[in-house]
């Protein structure tokens, strides 16, 4: 395959033009990567190792882009139906009778069982950077679709700072990584992505809902403390760009102060070779009782369901060969 000159902007690694070729590294000198197909060039494959996170340049071509909103229309305006797709509100107009269609939708969660959204989770493009991490068995264990609204003035637009493994039971977490591709220009006018560059090296931390005065919306929770002096990257992302990062990595998005809806498209992969853990007694003891608790509200209090049962429904073999998950 080939991609450009190889430079760094900003936190942004470029690949276009060059010749990747795989690199023969140890398993002592690289944890978080595997590049088992050799996509990464060596500077790649560091940067991710150092940062817990890797962006690349208009991964995705924009006639897909189109396909993914037009799809997200279809569904908004209710001319297509989707089984099983969450479909979620901002808080702060949740109740609102004067938004409707693509502007009362923040966020879809769960497409894979639309044909459409789902391309993007079987995305050659896709996958080839999420084997390098996760290794060739790959399942698809989220997705979601974002479309940040404007700001009522409640700042309930932003999403906290958080780690995503919170939401994950299981391990082991180095096989597991985000994509996340920006469908429009994504700067921080429009609430882009912020990252705590190397945060992935420590711990999964506590999570609670933050007490914002605005409200927060459901499962938005964030982290209970962190350094608030660590640096942060905002990623300034262009149509298309994609960047990749590891579930530990303290990540959030902020405010979209703009007049218009800020789009991205999303998934979460892992190696079909992970493992469930027991949430009972760990960090993620709280969120499983609340995604039960969600689930018996819609199902009935007499359906027994487990949060595994609730994860495990939503996986997809996306490529190779399932295994444990």
């Amino acid at each position: 395959m080939s991609a450009g000159r190889l430079n760094v902007i900003g936190g942004h690694l470029n690949t276009r033009g060059c010749n990747l070729v795989p690199e023969k590294t140890s398993a002592s000198k690289y944890r978080y990567t595997l590049n088992w197909n050799g996509i990464l060039t060596k500077d790649q494959q560091q940067f991710f190792e150092d940062n817990g996170y890797l962006v690349i340049k208009k991964l995705v071509p924009q006639y897909e882009i189109e396909m993914y909103k037009k799809r997200f229309e279809e569904i908004c305006m209710k001319q297509v139906t989707i089984p099983r797709m969450t479909m979620m509100r901002d808080v702060s107009i949740a109740k609102s009778e004067f938004v409707a269609g693509e502007q009362a939708i923040t966020k879809i969660q769960d497409y894979y069982m639309d044909p459409v959204m789902f391309s993007y989770l079987h995305s050659p493009r896709i996958l080839q950077y999420v084997e390098a991490i996760t290794g060739p068995d790959i399942m698809a264990v989220h997705s979601m679709l974002i479309n940040k609204p404007p700001d009522t003035g409640k700042k309930t637009s932003r999403h906290p700072l958080h780690q995503d493994l919170h939401y994950f039971i299981f391990r082991p977490e180095d096989r597991i990584v985000a994509s996340w591709t920006a469908m429009q220009k994504i700067d921080r006018t429009n609430g882009c992505l912020v990252v705590l560059p190397g945060t992935h090296k420590g711990p999964l931390k506590e999570h609670q809902y933050p007490k914002w005065e605005g409200g927060v919306n459901k499962m938005y929770h964030g982290i209970v403390d962190y350094d608030e002096n660590a640096p942060r990257v905002h990623l300034v992302m262009d149509e298309g760009d994609t960047v990749f990062f590891h579930p530990l990595l303290i990540h959030g998005s902020g405010t979209n102060i703009s007049q218009g809806y800020r789009k991205a498209i999303s998934g979460h992969f892992a190696s079909s070779e992970c493992h469930y853990i027991p949430p009972e007694g760990t960090t993620h003891e709280t969120l499983a009782k609340e995604v039960v608790g969600v689930a018996k509200k819609k199902f009935g209090d007499d359906v027994e369901v487990t949060f595994e049962d609730i994860s495990s429904i939503r996986f997809q073999l996306v490529q190779g060969v399932r295994k444990n998950l």
